[in-house]
């Protein structure tokens, strides 16, 4: 009976391993990206360039690793996460994040020096699904944690890397115009972003493991 009451927990941990492993990939994939092609210079290419050219299998394997990892982690949050409707709303954000993703992965971008395409048009308007719903996913995770009495010990962290993260979303939508540093900015925003997400698996993780640890 132990053994079937700990298989949520004990799945959880895995989840959230999975998440971690698939976000460390992205950032492995990104760093590497930045080596291989020099020629992209930060301040005025985005990371979703990298999807154009010799290399783009990289950087496709990159956006499908975050949005199995936002859907690992969105998983996990709905199974012992808080239990209020922020939670479920945010995990639910994230899920809508996963399937935008993909969308990203699938269409790749246009370059700016080229012409708009139907395919760079879908690619442009999943990154504005993707973006909007993790910001709003970062606000409505960290007030769950507030109130809720199990994850109250992560609200300061979590407050705060939201907040962060909605300072570096102003700074990517005030720079998304030609001749703006918009590649720095967004490279920034996702800097953030992989912290965030980094951080609530930790947490999703240690959540479980505690449970797991707790004598029935």
């Amino acid at each position: 009976m132990k053994e079937r009451s700990n298989l949520p927990s004990r799945s959880v941990v895995w989840l959230a391993t999975a998440a971690l492993l698939l976000f460390s990939y992205f950032i492995a994939a990104l760093l590497l990206l930045h080596v291989l092609r020099p020629d992209y210079t930060i301040a005025d290419h985005m990371i979703s360039d990298y999807a154009i050219g010799a290399f783009d299998p990289i950087m496709t394997s990159a956006f499908l690793s975050i949005s199995l990892g936002c859907l690992a982690l969105a998983t996990g949050l709905l199974r012992i996460g808080p239990k209020s409707w922020l939670g479920r709303a945010s995990a639910g954000l994230l899920i809508v994040a996963f399937a935008g993703l993909i969308v990203t992965a699938v269409f790749p971008t246009d370059l700016e020096t080229a012409a708009s395409t139907r395919t760079g048009d879908i690619h442009n308007i999943s990154f504005l699904v993707n973006i909007v719903s993790i910001m709003l996913s970062s606000i409505c995770l960290s007030l769950s944690y507030t109130f809720d009495p199990q994850w109250k010990r992560h609200r300061v962290a979590a407050l705060a890397l939201a907040g962060v993260l909605l300072l570096a979303f102003v700074a990517q939508y005030l720079t998304l115009h030609r001749g703006a540093p918009y590649g720095i900015t967004n490279r920034l925003f996702v800097a953030v972003l992989m912290v965030w997400l980094l951080s609530n698996s930790l947490w999703l993780k240690a959540a479980a493991s505690i449970r797991l640890a707790q004598p029935e």
